[in-house]
């Protein structure tokens, strides 16, 4: 007998296969590079490295994180909010919203 709880609303939209999936070991790889520039530029803060140098490190960094995000928000469009609207209806509704929820936050940033 399962004793698991029934997913909720909210986690069973969550629980399939998300867009990002095949490009996951990519994108994985691109955070591995980001956690280590951010790692370089604690380092170059410690070694007291000239600030401009400092500040063009953080502007690579801000990029690439950009770009991780725009990559991930594009696979989201493509799979999770195609598939959504292909079945129509509230859901639809809901991942339209969550996508443009999400370039909000990606443009104030």
């Amino acid at each position: 007998m399962n004793t698991a709880p029934e997913p909720t609303e909210e986690q069973a939209c969550h629980s399939g296969p998300h867009g990002y999936i095949q490009d996951k070991p990519r994108y994985l790889n691109r955070l591995k590079r980001i956690e280590g520039q951010a790692r370089g530029i604690s380092r170059m803060v410690d070694e007291d490295v000239y600030c401009i140098d400092i500040l063009t490190q953080i502007s690579a960094l801000n990029s690439a994180l950009e770009n991780v995000a725009l990559g991930l928000l594009d696979d989201h469009l493509r799979h999770c909010v195609l598939d959504a609207a292909r079945e129509g209806g509230d859901e639809a509704e809901k991942k339209l919203k969550e996508a443009s929820d999400a370039v909000r936050r990606l443009v104030k940033s």
